[in-house]
């Protein structure tokens, strides 16, 4: 197709990004401080041509091409005042893409060229277009597949992966390291045997490779980075494209598995002022950013720009995102990445009740949709665990640190274990929350793997290219004897054991389980705990262990969680009396008498002994009874509590010998050490 004597007339200011019509495209760009926009449109051969947009309606810039439709490949250059001192940052020597692109035609790569100022007072004069990806004008979409089977938050269990690095190392998937090979049937079977009935995936939105990375030899590979946040990112895409993500997630969803992804609305890929002039920077600085009074940047995120999600135009942005993920791809929810920063309003304070979070609850199709909040930033007050407002879950590190803590040794934790395997009462049982709303984690993306927990003491990031400093500090991991890898079978024995009991802690408490994918696989990441940079054999998921012990455990752990209904209930329990007259929640000590206050410190226990029976307080009954024992001291023999009348107690699981069969327990049972045990009460 030939570009040159096109025309372009009004367009329509009521439609954001490029929209296809019958017989051409309309283009709208919000901007509030630009003087004028031109809408650069590329041939075939990649020649530019440029177009004014010829219409303004309030801050939305628009026109109407006639004669070119889906695939054609466009950018922006807005012109407007060069005042960094005032928040404008405008060049139109550097090719913009559009904030609402639904598809770019490569991945986002930093060049020096994409500098928008001179490195002294003024704007760099260099043309970035050779180095910057061209925003696609896409076909309307056509609705989703059928969703995923519709599940409570007490059935949910959440496996996080990463959408390369979850196959990329898989022996017979097709397209390994694709969205497309997501759906390859032996892996669904894993995720489904280890209990998964949602895939969280780590940002697929487009995001850039830093500058910095590059200089190292290193890539993005987390993609905390986000450019354009209608647009799945290329790097992913298999030979079938777009159309094979969209397959995928109706694969998943026809496998039982809701797709959630990883969203990043606190800061963008644009960095601070020397970081690249891609997108945002250049159509408005000064409405998409949170800046200070001197025109710099507010850095509530660690990352050198915060968006300013209180401005009702990035709001928007924001919501017609979200939307676009849910109702054009099938997306059934979001973890909203350092989620702190999207309740600030332009004073800084977070607000539970800020406009973002009051739009996304009021939104008809937001409010259908899973919300995950990561409720914390690096901002003042940015630490926000448990303030976030129904219907959102989140993420909860102190279940994550407390159960490192307790069955690495420390002291005083045993009292605060009690509360994250309730549901973490005193954070989340307030204005009609639910146990459900604690996303309970041992590991994530960010931090060891399982199998690291158990071989490493401290972090070994030299991999980075940052002399080791990078990542978390403060693990609470524990290596067994021997940092990193070991012949030793006592230490492989003690490892193993370890491993199992911190994630049957995670399965079996009440709230939302979530695992990292490739934990029951024993992936390990060498002692890297801060991998956003390693696109290779780190972080790629390793398959060799897919017949072994740990994922054979993993999908008990599911069963056993799956079949016993007291394990994932959605009320807080608080020991209130049932009609059989039990109370149901119960604390016991190994002589089989009731835990008084003074026992939980005086000394400090070693293990802890919890029988749960249905909530007294629930609308619908839950039959059955467990018993918990968690035992980080030495072997034991603990008095059971009486069964109802006609029950008895079967022991179901042990971490200290995982492949037995259930049994019938006696009045008594020994607990071995540094175990797990779970007994379930059932006919006589």
């Amino acid at each position: 197709m030939t570009l040159s004597g096109l025309q372009i007339v009004a367009g329509d200011p009521t439609a954001l990004g490029a929209i296809p019509c019958a017989d051409g495209v309309s283009f709208a760009l919000f901007s509030a401080h630009a003087e004028r926009v031109e809408l650069c449109l590329f041939d075939e051969a990649g020649t530019e041509h440029r177009l004014t947009l010829p219409e303004r309606d309030g801050d939305i810039w628009h026109g109407f091409v006639p004669g070119i439709g889906p695939g054609q490949a466009y950018g922006y250059r807005v012109y407007g005042p060069w005042a960094p001192e005032q928040g404008h940052r405008f060049n139109p020597a550097k090719l913009l893409i559009d904030p609402y692109a639904r598809a770019l035609d490569r991945r986002i790569v930093a060049h020096p060229d994409m500098r928008g100022d001179d490195g002294a007072d003024g704007p760099c004069p260099v043309d970035s277009a050779p180095h910057v990806p061209r925003s696609l004008v896409t076909e309307r979409p056509t609705p989703p597949g059928p969703r995923a089977p519709a599940r409570s938050w007490a059935e949910t269990v959440i496996v996080e992966g990463h959408a390369k690095g979850l196959t990329r190392l898989h022996p017979t998937a097709p397209h390994a390291g694709t969205y497309q090979a997501l759906a390859h049937p032996p892996v669904l079977d894993h995720l489904k045997g280890i209990g998964a009935t949602a895939l969280e995936l780590l940002p697929v939105q487009a995001f850039i490779d830093d500058a910095f990375l590059l200089k190292r030899g290193l890539v993005n590979y987390w993609g905390y980075q986000p450019i354009a946040f209608f647009a799945p990112e290329p790097r992913y895409m298999g030979p079938a494209g777009a159309a094979g993500l969209r397959a995928t997630i109706d694969a998943l969803h026809a496998a039982g598995l809701e797709v959630l992804i990883d969203v990043v609305f606190n800061h963008t890929g644009e960095s601070d002022a020397v970081g690249p002039t891609l997108c945002f920077r250049g159509i408005d600085n000064a409405s998409y950013y949170r800046l200070d009074d001197a025109g710099g940047y507010i850095n509530d995120t660690g990352t050198g720009n915060t968006l300013d999600t209180s401005h009702p135009m990035v709001a928007r942005l924001v919501l017609d995102s979200l939307r676009h993920w849910v109702t054009d791809w099938g997306v059934d929810g979001f973890r909203f990445d350092l989620c702190a920063t999207l309740g600030r309003g332009p004073e800084g304070p977070f607000d539970p009740d800020g406009a973002l979070f009051t739009a996304m609850r009021a939104d008809p199709v937001l409010r259908q949709v899973r919300l995950i909040a990561e409720p914390w930033d690096i901002g003042p007050g940015g630490y926000q665990l448990g303030a976030f407002p129904a219907p959102f879950a989140e993420w909860n590190d102190r279940f994550r640190d407390c159960v490192r803590q307790f069955w690495k040794g420390d002291p005083g934790v045993v009292g605060e274990l009690a509360g994250r395997l309730v549901g973490s009462a005193e954070i989340y049982d307030r204005a009609g929350r639910r146990p459900t709303a604690s996303v309970n984690l041992v590991t994530a993306h960010d931090g060891f793997t399982l199998a690291d927990l158990t071989r490493f003491n401290t972090r070994h990031n030299l991999a980075n290219g940052e002399a080791g400093r990078d990542g978390h500090g403060a693990n609470h991991s524990d290596n067994m004897g021997a940092e990193g890898d070991s012949a030793d079978p006592a230490i492989l024995a003690a490892r193993a054991q370890r491993a199992r009991n911190l994630m049957a802690t995670l399965m079996l408490a009440q709230g939302t389980p979530m695992l990292l994918a490739g934990d029951a696989l024993g992936h390990s990441q060498g002692g890297n705990n801060n991998a956003y940079c390693q696109d290779n054999e780190i972080s790629w998921v390793d398959w060799s262990g897919a017949e072994e012990a740990p994922d054979q455990f993993a999908r008990r752990l599911a069963r056993l969680r799956a079949e016993t209904p007291v394990l994932r209930q959605d009320r807080f329990l608080h020991g209130a009396l049932r009609p059989d007259g039990r109370p149901d929640i119960a604390w016991w000590r190994p002589d089989g008498a009731p835990k008084q206050s003074g026992d939980w410190s005086n000394p400090e226990p070693d293990l802890l002994i919890v029988e749960l029976r249905g909530c007294a307080d629930a609308p619908a009954p839950i039959d059955g009874a467990a018993l918990m024992v968690l035992n980080r001291g030495a072997a034991v023999e603990v008095a059971l509590p009486p069964a109802l009348d006609g029950m008895r107690w079967a022991r179901v699981l042990d971490s200290a010998a995982p492949d037995v069969s259930p049994r019938p327990a006696g009045r008594a049972d020994h607990i071995a050490a540094h175990s797990v045990t779970v007994f379930r009460e059932e006919p006589a």
